[in-house]
């Protein structure tokens, strides 16, 4: 645990890895002091205010305690400063906030939960959520994992970061589309147990990495659902790394492929260009417009009667993500172990580059990938 700082740091010291903690109040030190263990960050503790410019402005967060918020008043305004305040009763403390420059004024235990999930994100990181796009099948065997999988592939090999989530049980495993069933790291039945707040860099390291992605699939096992609070919290952690996470959805929403699809910012349908997948997906279309509101239809075609897709995207009343023609060469290149979209110059890949162009902002070039 630390141990307090009196005396000025040197302004170009190393940033801390935890909040910087700035208080006098022995009590307060203490109950933060756990919470920055809990959340398994090192924090720097300061009795002597104000702090060191360079230390105040290096922090991923600053938790500031009531009795040296006029004293900390005159430092430069940056985000990530938070008050916590020490009496209920005193009015003034939302002056001192203002002066402070504080995003927020929180008092103990009250706002503990909210307190340490903040905390940890300072811990993690954490920037601006992921993208989360769920893709559907508008029936059986429309080519939703397929889809699912050449997406994920597409945006990893463009610099993204990316997890490709299979939320269907009785899919086959996503695992075995993209080649590497065999591959070491947890599925599924590993993480049906998760509950509240699950680390997104350690679930990250924890699963397979299959062509510069990170993927959670099911296992060969008999598993064939998990809770729906184990897939809030997974979801919740890969979506704190940022970058791009998909999901591969059923057609029938159980309640954790529920919970994931509240969870996701665009979902895809995929439809074949034929009357009786056009019926089929209206019905799934309208489970899942329930939970998702930007839902897009992409039309696989020809169809038997040469159906345009805007013809098929206005039956369902969904905006048209594009078509999708059909790719030579998929299933022989999926069972020699090659995944949808690694053809660069396939339709899969250009339709997929043609949405991440459109969905995601680019990716800064730098040496090496990002994972």
């Amino acid at each position: 645990m630390s141990t307090p700082t009196t005396d000025r740091q040197p302004a170009d010291q190393a940033a801390p890895s935890g909040p910087l903690i700035v208080t006098e109040d022995a009590a307060l030190a203490e109950h933060l002091l756990r919470l920055c263990a809990a959340a398994g960050t090192d924090p720097q503790l300061l009795c002597g205010a104000p702090p060191p410019q360079g230390l105040w402005e290096s922090a991923p967060l600053v938790l500031v305690g009531d009795d040296l918020a006029e004293r900390c008043a005159g430092l430069s305004r940056r985000a990530g400063v938070l008050l916590l305040g020490l009496d209920l009763d005193d009015c003034e403390v939302w002056v001192r906030a203002v002066q402070l420059g504080a995003e927020h004024v929180l008092f103990l235990p009250d706002a503990q939960a909210w307190l340490l999930d903040r905390i940890a994100d300072a811990a993690e990181g954490v920037g601006p959520p992921a993208l989360t796009v769920a893709v559907l099948g508008g029936r059986g065997g429309a080519g939703a994992s397929t889809l699912a999988c050449a997406l994920a592939v597409t945006a990893a090999r463009s610099g993204h970061r990316t997890m490709l989530i299979d939320a269907d049980p009785l899919g086959g495993g996503l695992d075995v589309l993209l080649g590497g069933e065999s591959a070491a790291g947890l599925r599924w039945p590993d993480l049906a147990g998760s509950r509240g707040r699950v680390s997104g860099a350690e679930l990250a390291k924890a699963l397979p990495v299959l062509h510069h992605l990170t993927a959670l699939s099911w296992d060969r096992g008999n598993t064939l659902a998990v809770p729906p609070e184990a897939m809030r919290s997974v979801l919740a952690a890969a979506r704190r790394r940022g970058g791009l996470v998909v999901l591969d959805l059923p057609r029938h929403l159980d309640a954790a492929a529920g919970q994931a699809l509240e969870q996701a910012d665009t979902g895809l349908l995929v439809v074949p260009a034929e009357l009786r997948a056009m019926a089929a997906a209206d019905r799934v279309a309208a489970a899942a417009r329930m939970r998702l509101s930007d839902l897009r239809a992409v039309v696989r075609v020809p169809g038997p009667a040469g159906l345009a897709g805007a013809e098929i995207a206005r039956g369902l009343r969904l905006r048209l993500a594009g078509e999708l023609p059909q790719e030579p060469g998929l299933t022989i290149d999926v069972e020699r172990g090659s995944p949808p979209g690694i053809r660069e110059r396939g339709p899969l890949a250009r339709f997929c580059s043609s949405f991440l162009d459109e969905a995601m902002p680019p990716v800064p070039a730098v040496e090496g990938g990002v994972l």
